[in-house]
């Protein structure tokens, strides 16, 4: 049934590559996404949280399995050479559109098979997931009240891994993250009587060396942590000493407790390094985002992980380290039952290869580790899931792991 979804799901997916949408602008994508739902017979809600779109599919009492897949694409200029490549200054450089053609042929999969399965399946397009904010806001607007409140919710993510190749973790998958807007304010003036003003720009180079120092001199060696600087903005001219300067930081961890203790440390440092100045007003330290820790239950990991080597062969089924990447899938769980006020929703998250077998032969390097190395990444300009291969595989991923989730026919 698989090989008559294909042309269609291709050519879904070369229209999403085509024609990418940023975060919290997804209204064509989420509009083709809701479109082939609502041809295999989902009742389907528009705009949830934004752009968000939710297709619900019953077959018979049972457990409620939902499938997250993302609407968004990146700032980025993509550089493939591809002819279905897109153009301007967005991408889906991170496997979005791949997620979305796969969550789709598996809704139809299991659509056009009703007696294989029972249980109600819920298929979920979240807008806004490069900002970390789509979740948050589709839980908000009631998410869980509208399609009911999931036992199990279900996401993969593409890798550059060889196609047809899965990889699941224990423990955490992808970091939390805290993200800073902070305004160092000085006092401006001529850049011939800098003894008149409070500089921001030495201010707040101060901050960014001494932030080096949380990672190197606060956190474990045995913890993941990164503290990353990502955007200084001061003054306009070489002969103006500005009266402020913005930084953009990032902080990420493996652990809530690393990060906790990590992004603590960054409000410390500006505001003692702000003192240390004598800057005339308090540094503005604002937290204009955040993201939990993904934490895939064990449980159901262990059964999708056996779902999968049925499916690819257990040479085909790898492990994952926990990674720095960031994620907003964590609230569909009880990361986020502030926001959707449902305890033990259990999550699976795994890796889909999407490299070719061309391209994963003739990267240089003799190991997968060599090879990884030098393969373009997920956020790349030049990032390109091989569609032929990859499609097919992340809908058979999709498919197994939601069957081992929903109920087995009676």
């Amino acid at each position: 049934m698989l090989s008559a979804l294909i042309r269609p799901l291709t050519t879904l997916y070369l229209e999403l590559h085509r024609d990418p949408e940023l975060s919290g602008r997804e209204e064509r994508t989420a509009a083709r996404f809701a479109g082939a739902l609502e041809a295999e017979g989902y009742a389907v809600a528009h705009g949830i949280g934004g752009h968000g779109v939710a297709g619900v599919l019953r077959s018979g009492d049972g457990p409620t399995v939902l499938l997250r897949a993302e609407l968004d694409a990146l700032p980025v200029r993509e550089t493939t050479g591809l002819p279905y490549a897109s153009e301007g200054g967005a991408a889906h450089a991170c496997g979005h559109d791949l997620h979305l053609a796969a969550a789709a042929g598996t809704a139809a999969l299991l659509a056009r098979a009703p007696g294989s399965w029972r249980g109600t399946l819920v298929v979920v397009g979240q807008p806004a997931e490069e900002t970390l904010e789509g979740a948050r806001a589709m839980l908000e607007d009631g998410l869980y009240e509208r399609v009911g409140r999931p036992d199990a919710v279900l996401a993969q993510h593409a890798a550059p891994l060889p196609a047809g190749m899965v990889a699941h973790g224990y423990g955490p998958m992808t970091a939390g993250s805290v993200t800073f807007r902070i305004v160092v304010h000085g006092r401006g003036g001529h850049a011939g009587a800098p003894h008149l003003t409070v500089d921001p720009v030495v201010t707040a180079a101060h901050v960014v060396t001494r932030l080096q120092t949380v990672v190197a001199r606060e956190a474990a060696p045995s913890e993941q942590v990164a503290v990353t600087v990502g955007s200084f903005r001061a003054g306009e001219r070489a002969n103006v000493v500005p009266d402020r300067a913005e930084l953009g930081v990032t902080v990420r961890a493996a652990g809530e407790a690393a990060l906790t203790r990590a992004a603590a440390a960054v409000e410390r440092i500006v505001r003692a390094e702000c003192a240390a100045s004598d800057c005339p007003r308090e540094p503005e330290v604002v937290r204009v985002g955040s993201s939990p820790v993904t934490h895939p239950d064990p449980t159901t990991t262990a059964a999708v992980r056996e779902a999968h080597a049925a499916e690819f062969g257990a040479e085909r089924v790898a492990m994952w380290p926990p990674s720095l990447a960031t994620e907003d899938f964590g609230l569909f769980g009880d990361a986020g039952r502030e926001l959707h006020g449902a305890d033990g929703v259990r999550l699976a998250y795994w890796m889909l290869g999407v490299i070719g077998p061309a391209a994963w032969s003739a990267a240089p390097g003799a190991t997968a580790a060599q090879k990884l190395a030098v393969l373009p990444a997920n956020h790349a300009p030049d990032f390109a899931p091989d569609v032929r291969t990859a499609l097919p595989a992340g809908v058979r991923a999709l498919r197994a792991a939601a069957l081992s989730c929903l109920g087995s026919p009676r």
